[in-house]
């Protein structure tokens, strides 16, 4: 009945209303997310693509320089010039004095330090901004190669590369140093594209460095230079085919990774940042979201509870005092709490269930003094048809002038007589009904002197009270129905025993006995009206006990150990009496 009750429904609505706001949200982030992946890898992309541009505009200048040089008058004159021995004369001094005064003021022109060198063929010098040296051909000829060389170099420890390019005069297929009228060749060092990459890195998120398959990289002075070969090995084992966006995962963290290819250069730009950075705006509101949804479900469970407290609970109080009044249980009462409608109708509820609990109790002392009169009815009840025959046995034994038989009858009789007149009572002790029935058996032994009896009563039984006359008439059973009718009969054995609260007397005897059939006929017999068949002795025990102790009480039969029958009483003892009894006991 309370399987939804109020405080489960309003958080199952709050629960229902909570779940599409969550769902469109987390839709929402996500659109939000991929949008900003998006846009910035489309940011970083152009960013990167404009260094990269700026880095091969600079290298493009600079190979620029030994094109403009070739066409210099006092180049093209020094290529005119022929030594007449290996050193230099005055002319010549001269003249390559002013070329390297031309030297100094182009390398003078760029912000990127780097260094040209003249190698002429006519006077065997190469020609720097500060010297003028001999060269060999052969090693002239393994440098000079179309494009631009890049040859890596120790400087402190730290590897760099030195870039370099070559341009010469004549164009020829294949260099020939002895053939070429005048070779000019520019150098620079990695350091300008590292000063580059800081300049770009100056935000603090980036971390750009350039690599080149099968040569190296180009770092910037700040780089984690661990992580970025972990990124290019990675990157190498995914292909990397021109520009483009990449993530990575790298100790559990993610990163965005930026690609963009120099053709000229032949070089990979490449950036990286981690995502949580990137993102951690989003992941702040991320967090802000659901401690406001988890303090919204806080706060409506918190209101159904108080809904839960102020109108559930009363309610479910109602209804379970209706439902225990229902059963029978007219001692319900609620607890009124505070000044409101359910304590208005708690103490209405409480009102009429005393109102009830009165009238009741009227209903059922009543209905205890009936039961009463019919107890007394019943106990009145019993044959006397056994005093007719005990005083046929006192006249037969005074005609035989047996006067100690009839002084034993008499003084037996008078005290079973004694003891059913005295009617009052309505409980009499175990032993006193014991003592009775024993006057009995002794008037029955004096009519059959076969008639053997035992009787076994435990001692904590002997504190008990019972209702009057309730074993004798199973004990008359016994003798007159059982042993009686079988010439060979004649033992009796009357036993008790008690668990806790379950109490048992035994009546067995040795006679003729009944049928399973038959017993069951007889129990049956107890429980009904009664009729001309069904003797009144035993019928009275049972509905007597029945009457006293409830339907857990009564008599049921078996067949004895002895041989004939065995009749039980039973009964249970109210909790009081019976823990007063066994103390006793």
């Amino acid at each position: 009945m309370y399987r939804y009750n109020l405080f489960s429904k309003i958080v199952g609505i709050m629960v229902i209303m909570l779940i599409p706001i969550t769902l469109l949200y987390f839709y929402s982030n996500k659109t939000t997310t991929d949008v900003l992946r998006s846009e910035l890898n489309t940011s970083n992309n152009n960013q990167l693509s404009f260094f990269q541009n700026q880095v091969e505009t600079q290298m493009e200048l600079l190979s620029s320089w030994p094109i403009l040089l070739l066409h210099d008058p006092d180049i093209l004159k020094l290529k005119d010039t022929a030594l007449e021995q290996q050193s230099l004369n005055l002319a010549a001094m001269q003249l390559v004095k002013r070329i390297q005064t031309k030297i100094s003021i182009q390398e003078s022109s760029s912000n990127w330090n780097s260094k040209l060198f003249l190698y002429s063929p006519s006077v065997h010098r190469m020609v720097t901004e500060n010297d003028a040296l001999p060269y060999s051909d052969d090693e002239l000829r393994h440098e000079v190669k179309a494009g631009w060389q890049v040859d890596p170099v120790k400087d402190q420890g730290e590897e760099r590369f030195r870039f370099s390019w070559f341009s010469y005069t004549p164009s020829m297929p294949v260099f020939s140093p002895g053939q070429a009228a005048t070779i000019m060749k520019v150098e620079f060092d990695s350091r300008n594209i590292e000063d580059m990459l800081d300049q770009f890195k100056s935000d603090g998120r980036r971390d750009p460095f350039y690599y080149k398959e099968g040569t190296g990289l180009i770092f910037n002075r700040s780089a984690d230079r661990a992580l970025a070969r972990r990124l290019v090995r990675q990157l190498e084992q995914e292909q990397m085919n021109g520009s483009g966006n990449r993530t990575l995962e790298l100790d559990r963290r993610s990163y965005s990774v930026n690609i963009v290819y120099s053709a000229k250069m032949g070089w990979y730009l490449i950036d990286y940042m981690p995502l949580s950075e990137i993102l951690q705006p989003i992941h702040t509101s991320n967090r802000l979201f659901y401690f406001s949804v988890s303090a919204l479900l806080l706060m409506s469970c918190l209101t159904a509870y108080v809904l839960y407290v102020q109108v559930q609970v009363p309610v479910r109080q109602l209804v379970g005092g209706f439902q225990r009044l229902k059963q029978g249980d007219y001692s319900v009462r609620i607890g009124i709490k505070g000044k409101n409608e359910f304590s208005f109708l708690s103490g209405r509820f409480n009102s009429m269930v005393e109102q009830m609990q009165e009238l009741i109790e009227n209903v059922l002392m009543e209905k205890i003094h009936v039961r009463e009169a019919r107890l007394k009815q019943l106990q009145s009840q019993i044959n006397p048809h056994f005093f007719y025959n005990c005083f046929s046995f006192i006249t037969s034994m005074a005609k035989l002038d047996n006067m100690k038989a009839v002084v034993g009858m008499s003084h037996n009789l008078s005290r079973y007589y004694r003891y059913t007149t005295r009617q009052e009572r309505e409980l009499v002790p175990l032993p006193e009904e014991v003592e009775f029935v024993t006057h009995y058996l002794e008037i029955q032994k004096m009519r059959m002197s076969r008639l053997h009896y035992t009787i076994s009563i435990p001692p904590q039984m002997r504190t008990l009270e019972i209702p009057p006359l309730m074993l004798q008439p199973l004990v008359e059973n016994a003798v007159l129905h059982g042993i009686e009718p079988e010439a060979a009969a004649g033992r009796l054995r009357i036993t008790g025993a008690c668990s806790g609260r379950e109490m048992l007397l035994t009546v067995e005897d040795d006679g003729q006995g009944m049928s399973p059939e038959d017993i069951a006929l007889l129990e049956n017999k107890l429980g009904r009206a009664m009729d001309e068949e069904m003797g009144c002795g035993l019928w009275n025990v049972h509905q007597r006990l029945r009457l006293r102790y409830g339907g857990e009480a009564g008599i049921v039969f078996a067949a004895s150990p002895l041989g004939g029958l065995q009749a039980t009483v039973y009964w249970q003892l109210p909790m009081d009496n019976s823990e007063k009894s066994l103390r006793e006991g």
